[in-house]
């Protein structure tokens, strides 16, 4: 669970009487539960309570060039990432829930972007704050099912496994190629 707290974004997806619908939504680990809101004007919002999701946490993702292998020629792109799905039953929080969900989430992610001052709740002011609460639903998912799922260039030789760790580096995806490294 502590990757969902470092990662922090889910893709939850959600089946509705109009088809299925996800919506994109800031996730933490509350109470040993995964958390997320969305606001309370979004289509999938009067769905969530009591359905099964599924909440997909990309842990990183990076295109794959033909070049960076020995025979680029007889290549394909592609795409490496790592994953994480989470199978469950989603139920609403109530508004004490849903601050705390808002703290936690305030709390793990402004010291990454803003470790000399970091925002918090009370830099608001009160009936500012209510007012924006008043705008979003806040739920947990109970989960059934955790799901890792990862392409790291597994079926690919050593010498073009080197050469896609090489180009991730080069390109910027030091976490994919350091995956790669670790299996």
């Amino acid at each position: 669970m502590a990757a969902i707290d470092r990662i922090g974004f889910a893709h939850i997806v959600a089946p509705t009487p109009d088809g299925p619908m996800v919506v994109h939504a800031p996730i933490s680990v509350i109470g040993g539960r995964p958390q997320f809101h969305v606001a309370r004007a979004n289509r999938i919002a009067a769905h969530l309570d009591g359905a099964t999701v599924i909440a997909s946490l990309v842990d990183g993702h990076g295109y794959i060039s033909p070049n960076w292998y020995a025979a680029p020629g007889n290549q394909v792109p592609t795409w490496n990432y790592k994953a994480i799905e989470l199978v469950g039953t989603v139920r609403s929080i109530d508004e004490a829930a849903l601050i705390d969900q808002l703290d936690a989430l305030a709390a793990a992610h402004e010291p990454r972007v803003n470790p000399a001052n970091p925002w918090t709740r009370g830099k608001m002011d009160d009936g500012v704050f209510q007012s924006m609460l008043r705008a979003i639903r806040g739920f947990e998912i109970v989960v059934e099912t955790v799901r890792g799922t990862s392409k790291l260039s597994q079926n690919t030789s050593t010498v073009d496994r080197a050469g896609v760790i090489a180009g991730l580096r080069a390109a910027g995806h030091a976490d994919l190629a350091d995956a790669m490294t670790a299996e």
